[in-house]
């Protein structure tokens, strides 16, 4: 089987929820010599890139996309011990969470998987996520962006919190902030100015590597 065959594999696998497929081709390009890398950047992340398509088109729901990010997770963890130690070490480092008082993380955990997927580093803080949580971690490993998420109307103001704390210890001009979920809009984002605001996975991605092309 030639290269472009078995990363047209891995692409499928993702797009078709085939746990076994995903690693069943990422053996393949094991034992292939394919680059691990290259394997997982147009092969998986292909893959989810078509997902994110069908997401946004409504082809694909949540449920369908949870079921294909199994599928790439299981053929990333063939990979993986493949990578050089070095692969990834310009990533550029998110912390991600839903914030406290909310244990709804459905969404959360598909802006984490697509971002990852995006070749982000994502420092995942879960769900019921203390306020301070997010500034101390982002201060701990060095990150560029903060992104939270709520469902639920009783904790927005709670994101208020995390942007004045970084203002507080001096962070907010090299914290992007970013949030999202059900009751979050635009006009709540500026209010309590925050950088950037997404409806939904697809569109939190798509905003961050605009931001980092521009960074860049």
């Amino acid at each position: 089987m030639s290269k472009q065959d078995i990363l047209a594999e891995l692409a499928n696998a993702v797009v078709e929820m085939d746990e076994e497929g995903a690693q069943a081709a990422a053996k393949a390009a094991v034992a292939a010599g394919i680059d691990a890398y290259e394997a997982i950047t147009q092969g998986l992340v292909k893959g989810m890139n078509i997902v994110g398509d069908k997401y946004e088109d409504q082809e694909y729901f949540i449920p369908e996309v949870l079921l294909c990010s199994d599928a790439m997770i299981a053929g990333l963890e063939i990979l993986r011990p493949h990578l050089p130690k070095d692969y990834n070490q310009d990533a550029e480092k998110i912390v991600i969470g839903v914030v406290q008082g909310d244990t709804h993380d459905i969404g959360k955990n598909l802006v984490k998987i697509m971002l990852e997927a995006a070749g982000f580093e994502v420092y995942d803080l879960g769900r019921n996520v203390p306020l301070q949580a997010f500034v101390d971690k982002a201060q701990e490993v060095g990150a560029t962006i903060v992104a939270m998420a709520t469902l639920m109307t009783t904790t927005m103001e709670g994101m208020r919190v995390v942007v004045e704390e970084l203002e507080k210890r001096g962070m907010r001009d090299k914290v992007t902030v970013m949030i999202g979920g059900g009751p979050i809009s635009q006009a709540f984002a500026d209010e309590i100015k925050a950088d950037l605001y997404a409806s939904d996975a697809n569109v939190a991605v798509r905003q961050l590597k605009a931001r980092k092309t521009a960074v860049a």
